[in-house]
């Protein structure tokens, strides 16, 4: 599929047209690919650097890794996992371990990181796929107007084009998703801080033995230190709180040393070490709201546009699916369009089908996730949760579209 421009115009027409290059919005473009189907994916990213991608990511056998199969990616996903990266601890307040497993590389969720992952799927592509610098403000309909596509869609430079099919690939506050859904995500009462503490072993060597080889959760009275070790041998800690929403805008977090004081007040009875996590950070603490859609979010089948990862599901981060599912999304967009190539409507409805009942499955998942993790009496609930799974199911990273 090509794109073209409409006769005595200068708006550019894309018979399908993917709004963000996330991990789902690349996944659809690279299975699409792979089936001889280009499309552009427009980005608000000035550049593929133009921001950290996050921390570490544990890939679903039945999920991430059967959509990196589908984009016939996986033995190139394998040979960038994290050796190591499946250890888990779980800890009290006090520093007790309550749960300690070693990565024997037997395990079904390899670890990587979000940025190798990202690179992965971005290399994939031809270029010029990426149009970066392409920051979404509006998308209409067309219907009725003469207009070669279905939807208009404005860029913040003022230029605009038109398609047939528009995919919402662009998370949390998706400007497409408004199109078949009134749905808005709401605060699912969680606050978190992130921190890093670099070049660990040498410079925190405490903290660095402390959080171990892989994941690690630190719980008690409704509070959390969430945290894995990098590939690059930092360590990513989300300190979270059950919080009323407010509770971010009272702390500077242009003054690091203030805010760290502000956030170390909640853990005052903490063991030293734990506090260690927050009070070691090295850089700026980075405040982040956790907000989801409500479980079992879903729309009447609307031609001509569909959305996929948290633009359809935003969900917390506390069942590790947010990424996997943004993968398995795209893979099942990408070959569900390949499979009815004359019958765009027939492979939204196909696709949908899909991602519905899957996407309410995992959203009851994370809630439950939640309670776990911020139980007044943690981290027994989450102890319990383990057992019935039969192993971690916690993925610590915000996925952004």
């Amino acid at each position: 599929m090509t794109t073209s421009t409409s006769p005595g115009t200068t708006t550019p027409h894309h018979p399908i047209a993917v709004i963000g290059g996330g991990l789902g919005g690349l996944t659809l473009a690279r299975v699409l690919h792979v089936h001889g189907i280009e499309v552009p994916v427009f980005d608000l990213d000035a550049s593929p650097d133009a921001r950290r991608q996050g921390g570490m990511l544990d890939i679903h056998e039945d999920t991430g890794q059967a959509a990196l199969r589908e984009a016939r990616l996986h033995e190139a996903f394998l040979a960038k996992v994290h050796p190591g990266g499946q250890a888990l601890r779980v800890l009290d307040k006090s520093g007790h371990v309550h749960l300690e497993e070693e990565d024997d590389g037997s395990g079904e969720r390899p670890e990587i990181d979000r940025g190798d992952l990202r690179d992965l799927l971005l290399t994939s592509l031809p270029a010029g796929t990426i149009r970066w610098n392409s920051k979404v403000v509006a998308c209409r309909a067309t219907d009725g107007e003469g207009s070669r596509g279905r939807y208009e869609v404005t860029l913040a430079d003022g230029s605009a084009f038109t398609t047939d099919l528009l995919v919402g690939a662009d998370g949390a506050w998706s400007r497409v998703r408004p199109l078949v859904s009134d749905a808005m995500p709401a605060y699912a009462g969680v606050s978190f801080v992130e921190v890093d503490l670099f070049d660990a072993d040498t410079r925190h060597p405490e903290a660095a033995a402390l959080l171990g080889g892989g994941m690690f959760f630190g719980l008690s009275d409704e509070k959390a230190l969430l945290g894995h070790r990098e590939t690059d041998g930092s360590l990513h800690v989300y300190v979270a709180l059950r919080t009323d929403e407010s509770w971010l805008g009272t702390v500077d977090f242009t003054d690091t040393g203030a805010a760290k004081t502000a956030v170390l007040e909640h853990f005052a009875d903490w063991a030293p070490g734990l506090r260690g996590l927050i009070a070691e950070a090295d850089g700026p603490l980075v405040p982040r709201h956790i907000h989801a859609l409500p479980v079992g979010h879903r729309w009447d089948r609307v031609p001509g546009v569909t959305l996929l990862g948290d633009a359809a599901h935003l969900m917390s981060p506390f069942a590790g699916e947010g990424a996997n599912l943004a993968l398995i999304d795209g893979a099942d967009l990408g070959r569900c369009l390949a499979e009815h190539p004359e019958d765009t409507e027939l492979a939204l409805a196909a696709y949908e089908a899909l991602l519905f009942p899957r996407a309410e499955e995992m959203a009851r998942e994370s809630a439950g996730g939640l309670e776990a993790i911020f139980a007044p009496d943690a981290p027994q609930p989450l102890l319990d949760m383990f057992a019935g799974f039969g192993g971690p199911e916690a993925d610590q990273g915000a996925d952004q579209g």
